[in-house]
């Protein structure tokens, strides 16, 4: 399972709020059963990052989008836009929350 894509956040505030909780969100996902990859780092613009996951299984990507909708990552961030594509699903999709 591959996400690739971006968090785009419509102002600073939103950016801070980025800032200040991804560290957390990077660490608890990098030890997640599966994660075989996960990265976010910002772009040239501040209010984007590039957001770039490998999962083992789709079983391992469905855990940690159940793990991030009840994080504190997931609630503070749901406002942000995410755009995204997801691929090696059985059924694809796009938008998935990170």
């Amino acid at each position: 399972m591959r996400l690739s894509g971006q968090l785009v956040c419509v102002d600073a505030r939103q950016a801070r709020r980025v800032v200040e909780l991804l560290p957390e969100h990077i660490e608890i996902t990098r030890t997640e059963p599966g994660c075989l990859s996960f990265e976010v780092a910002p772009t040239d613009d501040p209010l984007v990052w590039q957001v770039d996951e490998l999962f083992a299984s789709e079983s391992a990507f469905a855990a940690h989008q159940a793990r991030v909708a009840a994080s504190t990552w997931g609630r503070e961030t749901a406002d942000i836009e995410r755009r995204y594509s997801v691929t090696g699903l059985a059924h694809q999709s796009s938008g998935e929350r990170q």
